[in-house]
C-alpha cells in the first residue's frame, strides 16, 4: 500500500546575523545551512496495518507524513501510495488518503460542523447514500450529535479532535495518516478515537500510520512499530518484537511482612547491571534482567528468604523501551 524509497528531504536555512547592520548582511546574503529531516528511509506498509511512526522532537515523522502525502517534495528518492508515486499524482492520492494534523484543522472555522461536512462531501464527490451511512457511523462512535450542529470555533479541543477525525474519514480513504491526533485531549477522547481508529481498521481494512507521542496510542493501536532518530530508521518491526529485543527488564513487587536487608545480588549471583533491588519495611521491589533469571526462579529464591502477603509483577513499560532503543542508537553513533 505505501513504498518509500530512499526517501530524503533536506532544508536549507539562510544564516542570520546579529544586529541592524547583521540584518542587511542577512538580507543580501546566500549563505546557508542544510539540515537532512529525513535521511535515506526505505520501508514498505501493507494494506490494512497498523503502524506507530515514532521519534522524538525533530527526528522527522511529520517530515516523513507530509511526503507520503505529497504535501513535501522529497529532495531524493520518492514514495509510492496504492501504486501512485506522491509528487506525479498528488490530486489522486488525495482522494485515497485521510489526514488528521493534531490542531491544525480542516473544518472551517466559523462553520458548524454538520456544513464543513457537506462541504467536504462535495470536494470528494461521495455518493449521497455512502455519505449519510458513514456520518450516521461516526456520529454514532465519536458522539459527534451534540455538537454537531455548533460552529468549529466553538468546540472544544476534543470535540474539534473527533469532528477532525470523522471529517477524514468520510469518503472511505484507503490510507489513514494520523499525526498527534490525541494531542492535548482528555483521556475519555483519547479512548473514544482509539476506539474509531481500531474498528475503521478492522471493518475497511483501512491502513493507518499514527504518530505520536503518546505511547499508550501506540501500545493500544498498532501491531507494527517504525522508529527513526535524526532522519534515520533504527527499528522497524511488531510490537512483540521491540519488546522482546529492548524490554529486557521486568519487575517484580513484593508485600512483605518484615524488612530483612539480604543482600540479593550476593545470594544469587548477579551484578547490580542484572538486578535491582529497593527494600523499605513493607515491600521489596526487584528489577531484573529477563534473560539473565527467570521470574520463577527469582520468586522461588524470595519465598524462601521472606514472608510474602502478594506480589505483582510488571512488564517493561512502552516509554522505557523506547528510551533505551534511543540510548542504544545514541551509543552507537558515537
Amino acid at each position: 500500500m505505501i513504498k518509500a524509497y530512499n526517501l530524503t528531504k533536506e532544508f536549507k536555512t539562510y544564516k542570520k546575523y546579529e544586529g541592524f547592520s547583521g540584518a542587511v548582511k542577512s538580507f543580501f546574503s546566500h549563505e546557508y545551512t542544510t539540515n537532512r529531516a529525513v535521511d535515506s528511509i526505505n520501508f514498505e506498509i501493507g494494506k490494512g496495518e497498523l503502524v506507530g511512526y515514532i521519534g522524538v522532537n525533530g527526528a522527522g515523522k511529520s517530515t516523513t507524513i507530509k511526503m507520503m502525502t505529497g504535501i513535501l517534495v522529497p529532495t531524493e528518492g520518492k514514495c509510492e501510495v496504492n501504486g501512485l508515486e506522491t509528487v506525479k499524482h498528488r490530486k489522486e492520492i488525495a482522494k485515497q488518503i485521510g489526514v488528521v494534523f493534531g490542531q491544525r484543522t480542516q473544518l472551517w472555522w466559523d462553520l458548524p460542523v454538520s456544513e464543513s461536512f457537506s462541504i467536504l462531501q462535495k470536494i470528494y464527490d461521495i455518493p449521497l447514500k455512502q455519505y449519510n451511512e458513514n456520518l450516521d457511523y461516526f456520529k454514532d462512535i465519536l458522539d459527534l450529535t451534540e455538537f454537531y450542529l455548533t460552529p468549529v470555533r466553538n468546540l472544544s479541543l476534543g470535540q474539534k479532535m473527533r469532528a477532525d477525525f470523522a471529517a477524514s474519514m468520510l469518503h472511505d480513504p484507503k490510507v489513514l495518516f494520523l499525526d498527534e491526533p490525541t494531542i492535548g485531549v482528555d483521556i475519555v477522547v483519547k479512548e473514544k478515537i482509539r476506539k474509531a481508529i481500531k474498528d475503521i481498521n478492522s471493518k475497511n481494512n483501512t491502513t493507518v500510520i499514527l504518530t505520536t507521542h503518546d505511547l499508550d496510542d501506540i501500545e493500544e493501536v498498532c501491531n507494527r512499530i517504525i522508529a527513526i532518530d535524526c532522519g534515520r530508521k533504527i527499528f522497524d518491526g511488531s510490537l512483540t518484537e521491540l519488546k522482546n529485543n529492548y524490554g529486557k527488564f521486568r519487575s517484580v513487587k513484593f508485600e512483605i511482612t518484615a524488612k530483612k536487608n539480604h543482600n540479593l545480588n550476593e545470594i544469587l549471583n548477579l551484578s547490580e547491571d542484572d538486578l535491582i533491588c529497593i527494600e523499605n519495611e513493607t515491600e521489596l521491589e526487584i528489577k531484573f534482567r529477563r534473560d539473565v533469571i527467570k521470574a520463577s526462579d527469582l520468586i522461588n529464591k524470595i519465598v524462601t528468604l521472606y514472608d510474602i502477603k502478594d506480589l505483582t509483577i510488571m512488564e517493561p513499560q512502552m516509554e522505557d523501551i523506547v528510551k533505551e532503543i534511543y540510548a542504544i542508537n545514541k551509543n552507537y553513533k558515537t
